[in-house]
């Protein structure tokens, strides 16, 4: 059984930084792809930041120079660095777990950014 656990969330105010984790455990290989997603009240689930095994990133527009992605691949965790954070960054953030036959999703923790 496979396992994706995410720790870091929490309430700041606009301009503060968070730092999330995600740790995969269980019949997981460290070859898949790792990411972040966010889903706030009302709105569709949305792409935060991708990386791969390799180290390429993507990250979704309103992120960019804000968040930093990053993974260590022998513990096959994810991170997330948010910096400069905006209450429209206030949502539920998921880690995502892409391998060649499943995807697998963590619980999701809240970040709320308000003043």
């Amino acid at each position: 059984q496979v396992q994706l656990v995410e720790s870091g969330g929490g309430s700041v105010q606009p301009g503060g930084s968070l730092r999330l984790s995600c740790a995969a455990s269980g019949s997981i290989s460290s070859f898949g792809d790792m990411g972040w997603y966010r889903q706030a009240p009302g709105k569709q689930r949305e792409l935060v930041a991708l990386i791969t095994r390799g180290g390429d990133t993507n990250y979704a527009d309103s992120v960019k120079g804000r968040f930093t992605i990053s993974r260590d691949n022998a513990k096959i965790t994810v991170y997330l660095e948010m910096n400069s954070l905006k209450p429209e960054d206030t949502a539920v953030h998921f880690c995502n777990y892409r391998g060649l036959r499943n995807t697998y999703w963590g619980q999701g923790t809240q970040v709320t950014v308000s003043s």
